[in-house]
């Protein structure tokens, strides 16, 4: 019988040692020495370019990093630095140091549209360079990139988790082809509403359906529950996410409404988007507080000056489904190329409870794979599982038949209680609040 491993291995790490920002690499020279530091993806080409010729920087790690020169980059390399330069013809960074947002996503789409947003530039090139089977370059790439947003994601979510504890992060899940405006994205759309105003991180696969739905609850949850209505009804006026541009159109209309949304990236230029950082500093594209790379966008801060787990939470979505259109009302967005490793993040983080609204095969497959952990202890204690919708996961999808005595059986006792069924929102929200 497989056992839990070790608690260090599955822990979020802490890392004194990385310098994310340009704020903290300046302060740091002041020192003369970045010995045994990582510096990530920062734009050191941009004025004021620092000089490195006296730093100390035996050990020091530079990946992802621009240079003013190559001359710069082969003399650290000569004094016992190791660079990994940004990989040359990518859309996107080699090493984010930050978590994207919703208008890095949306950058490009009012003077292009769908298609010329970074979102869908990236799965273009994603879908050109092999797709899940990358060739050589194109894997290290990936695997870079997706290291980065792992250790942004743990970044990010280290002063809520410090402060709320890890019970206090809630997974949604359903299906992604639920439309707007129907019975089931409102429901979905409440409860992230009123898990968001009780102080629950809302996590999500950051598809559209039921994924958006609770997002956008989340989103709104400084507001009033008449507000999530009208949003909703305007949101409902592009039903279908296979519309692109009118489905993402009205998402951004919502945005702006609600005042999220002012100065949306709107570049015709290629580049790269730098997520917004708390506190400034460069983001995911290395280009400091100058926006996006060659696009000429300003710095995007709408969710930056505010507490993003109350203002859209976390969504958690994969290049892999990148004909999705992108889900623009999550606060942060750590977006994966690899939807396995994407998949396993979600279901680690909710250790408050997951609450699965009607969906298929992802949905069913979701579910067990979150029963393995909770029946293995794999990532610690689990919250409840809530089911919504009685009769769809007793007769339609009968999962709970199978589940209920799976739990039972858990080396660590019988778990099966953790299971609840309800056809109340409300009821769904006292079970995962109390």
């Amino acid at each position: 019988m497989p056992t839990p491993p070790p608690a260090d291995v599955i822990e979020p790490h802490t890392a004194p040692a990385e310098i994310e920002t340009r704020a903290a690499f300046d302060q740091r020279l002041t020192t003369g020495s970045l010995t045994g530091l990582t510096v990530q993806g920062l734009r050191l080409d941009l004025d004021p370019i620092p000089d490195l010729s006296g730093i100390e920087v035996t050990g020091t790690l530079f990946i992802g990093c621009r240079f003013a020169s190559r001359d710069i980059g082969a003399d650290l390399v000569r004094r016992g630095a190791n660079v990994v330069p940004p990989f040359s013809g990518l859309p996107y960074p080699t090493q984010p140091s930050h978590l994207y947002t919703p208008e890095e996503l949306a950058a490009g789409f009012a003077d292009n549209g769908f298609a010329g947003m970074y979102d869908t530039r990236v799965y273009q090139h994603f879908r050109a360079h092999g797709g899940a089977l990358p060739e050589v370059k194109e894997a290290l790439a990936q695997r870079l990139h997706d290291h980065g947003v792992d250790n942004a994601l743990a970044d990010a979510t280290r002063a809520w988790l410090a402060t709320h504890g890890p019970q206090s992060v809630v997974g949604i899940m359903g299906g992604h082809a639920v439309p707007r405006g129907s019975v089931p994205y409102r429901l979905a759309a409440t409860l992230g509403w009123e898990l968001a105003r009780a102080d629950r991180l809302i996590v999500t696969g950051g598809g559209p359906g039921v994924m958006e739905a609770a997002n956008l609850g989340a989103f709104l949850a400084p507001y009033p529950a008449a507000e999530l209505t009208a949003a909703i009804d305007l949101l409902a006026e592009a039903p279908d996410f296979t519309d692109h541009d009118r489905y993402t159109a009205a998402a951004l209309a919502v945005r702006q409404r609600y005042g999220r949304g002012a100065g949306v990236a709107t570049a015709s230029g290629g580049g790269t988007p730098t997520p917004a950082a708390p506190g400034g500093g460069a983001g995911a594209g290395g280009t400091g507080d100058g926006g996006v790379a060659g696009g000429g966008v300003p710095h995007q801060r709408a969710v930056a000056d505010v507490d993003w787990a109350r203002s859209g939470g976390l969504a958690i979505p994969t290049w892999l489904y990148g004909h999705e259109p992108a889900n623009l009302f999550a606060g942060r967005i750590a977006k994966y190329f690899s939807n396995a490793i994407r998949e396993d993040t979600i279901l680690r983080l909710a250790r408050g409870g997951i609450v699965f609204a009607p969906g298929r095969a992802g949905t069913v497959q979701e579910v067990f794979q979150a029963a393995t952990k909770t029946f293995y202890g794999t990532d610690g204690a689990s919250g409840a599982y809530v089911f919504l919708d009685r009769a769809y996961w007793t007769r339609e999808l009968p999962v709970e038949a199978l589940l209920r005595p799976l739990l039972a059986g858990s080396p660590f006792g019988d778990l099966a209680k953790s299971i609840h069924l309800t056809d109340d929102v409300h009821e769904a929200v006292q079970i995962l609040t109390h």
